[in-house]
């Protein structure tokens, strides 16, 4: 991985962008990747799409969703203490005794978020399983009037957002679902528009950093509908299953670092899937097959049945302990993630047709 898109990477896992409030996240994204394509825009729901190549080729279209889950404030009480409700998926656990941030127009203010201390919790309580009402944020705030001076209702909020290395190439934070898919769609771009300056890049490429994916896959629909795609690849992250406790006849053999997962089944088409194949084996990209036998709970889902269909393809990212705060994934697949869609834009032309059985 080139040194500038490590930074890239680093710098998008520590900016914030809860669905709803991706606006930080899209101006890093437009900074770097506008040198790489001939056009950057954002839309009015705030994807971010970034185009290069052919305009009169097939329009082939990247999903990879910047949003990430969190949290809404929705009530300040008379002490100062701050209660929120969520955004996206949360397990409540994954929240007690966690340090938060809370984003507000003027910059950022810590917070951690908790509940009564296991010491004073009955025994009825500790049997129960944690709920977001029995949890509050503390900014230590001395009441409602001096927490209303630096926030307010309709802040979000987020884990404290931060990248550590872990051994062989792995890497660890919140917010890898999905910034490692975006990371992976942008940087097939960059290196497509370089490879552009050797041999012509026949489609007309739309990298595009979907927005609110978490809350009802919601920006892929907005984009699909201004750029009516031919061809479209969403990117995300799947549940890794080399770690204890996950049943790998469930979910399939997926593990860390052993490359890009392809997926087949019926949200997928299946020559768009075979071309992704072909290209690994052309070019020595080690990848991995999984199985989705129903309407993926991702981009590609709504990308496959937008207008008249789109021909799809998933490709996803081994990820550990996905929607926590120690997100696992190995930089080694989403690089080999990247060359892969890089090769897939290359090979794409007006002589391709996508249609099942023909």
């Amino acid at each position: 991985m080139e040194a500038n898109a490590r930074t890239f990477l680093e710098q998008a896992i520590t900016t914030p962008s809860p669905s709803g409030f991706e606006e930080r996240i899209q101006k890093l994204i437009a900074e770097y990747i506008g040198d790489s394509a001939d056009e950057v825009r954002i839309d009015l729901h705030g994807n971010l799409i970034a185009s290069a190549g052919d305009t009169t080729g097939p329009r082939l279209m990247y999903a990879g969703h910047c949003d990430q889950i969190g949290m809404l404030i929705s009530y300040i009480d008379d002490s100062g203490f701050v209660y929120a409700q969520t955004i996206g998926g949360w397990d409540p656990q994954q929240l007690i005794g966690q340090s938060m941030t809370i984003w507000t127009d003027a910059g950022p203010v810590p917070a951690v978020i908790s509940r009564k201390p296991i010491h004073l919790l009955n025994s009825s309580e500790r049997e129960q399983v944690v709920k977001i009402d029995d949890m509050w944020l503390d900014i230590g705030a001395t009441d409602k009037a001096d927490a209303e001076t630096i926030i307010s209702v309709g802040d979000p909020v987020t884990l404290e957002l931060k990248f550590r290395d872990l051994r062989h190439n792995r890497i660890s934070g919140p917010g890898m679902d999905n910034k490692t898919g975006m990371w992976t769609v942008v940087e097939a771009l960059r290196r497509a528009a370089i490879a552009a300056k050797k041999q012509p890049l026949r489609c007309h490429l739309h990298t595009v950093t979907t927005v609110q994916e978490e809350i009802g896959l919601r920006g892929a629909k907005t984009a699909a509908g201004s750029i009516h795609p031919t061809v479209a690849i969403a990117v995300d992250v799947t549940h890794a299953s080399d770690c204890p406790t996950i049943d790998k006849q469930k979910q399939g053999d997926i593990r860390v670092g052993s490359g890009p997962v392809i997926f087949r089944g019926p949200n997928i088409n299946h020559k768009v899937a075979d071309r992704l194949i072909e290209l690994c084996g052309a070019h020595s990209i080690p990848f991995q097959l999984a199985a989705i036998g129903r309407a993926a709970s991702n981009d590609a889902n709504a990308l496959q049945v937008h207008g008249g269909g789109v021909a799809t393809g998933l490709v996803a990212i081994p990820n550990r302990y996905m929607h926590s705060a120690v997100e696992v994934v190995s930089t080694l697949d989403i690089d080999h993630a990247a060359e892969l869609l890089c090769q897939f834009a290359l090979s794409l032309s007006g002589e391709d047709d996508f249609t099942p059985g023909l």
